[in-house]
């Protein structure tokens, strides 16, 4: 695939996504940008359901918004506070801990660099990409399971590993498109690209993708 194919791929989903919700964690990006709370509803999104993390984040950023309130808050009544996220016990004291190393270790705001934030309790080259993307918008590419999907379904890429994906994105996909693309894969795929038997009868971009590994579609 051209990179002038990608472009015309990008133009025809900025306009078909609009009819769709955005990622949960765009949608908090959106309300001042602040990278903090990018960070923490990230970490809760993991393994979590897009109305289940809305909730949940709706509800700690109620209670705390800034590191110093977040990390005086008991483990206890943390993970209650996020229940039912996905291994909310587990995510409490990532965020308790990610909430003492901002204050410890980098004057209680968020790192801008990717390598900074991976040094972070429970955070991963998805969640450092998306702070440094929404957060910051700096130049980053969020790769998760429907961007890597997407990516190798369409035959931009031929990767095994999400973040191998990435990386092969950095390499190959133009700078103008870093930023926008995790958006627009996971909105995209969530409700049209799906995993089993997608759309492709319907899809606006079925003339580019290759269907890699597509089997039974709609």
């Amino acid at each position: 695939m051209k990179n002038h194919e990608m472009d015309e791929i990008i133009k025809i989903l900025k306009k078909a996504v609009r009819q769709w919700k955005v990622p949960i964690v765009t949608q908090f990006s959106g309300k001042g940008r602040d990278p903090f709370k990018v960070l923490i509803s990230c970490v809760l999104s993991l393994r979590t359901k897009d109305a289940v993390t809305a909730d949940a984040s709706h509800r700690l950023f109620h209670v705390a918004d800034n590191p110093h309130k977040m990390a005086k808050i008991k483990d206890d009544a943390l993970a209650k506070i996020i229940y039912p996220v996905g291994f909310y016990k587990t995510k409490a004291k990532s965020i308790k801990s990610i909430c003492d190393t901002l204050i410890d270790n980098y004057n209680n705001k968020v790192p801008d660099e990717i390598d900074e934030l991976l040094k972070l309790k429970g955070v991963g080259r998805k969640t450092a990409n998306l702070v440094v993307t929404l957060g910051y918008n700096k130049l980053g590419i969020c790769v998760d399971i429907h961007v890597h999907r997407i990516s190798n379904r369409l035959g931009y890429v031929k990767t095994p590993t999400p973040e191998k994906t990435e990386f092969a994105l950095r390499d190959k996909l133009p700078h103008k498109h870093w930023i926008i693309f995790n958006d627009l894969l996971v909105t995209f795929g969530q409700n049209l690209c799906k995993p089993v038997s997608p759309h492709c009868s319907i899809c606006p971009i079925f003339k580019y993708c290759e269907r890699v590994g597509v089997g039974k579609s709609r």
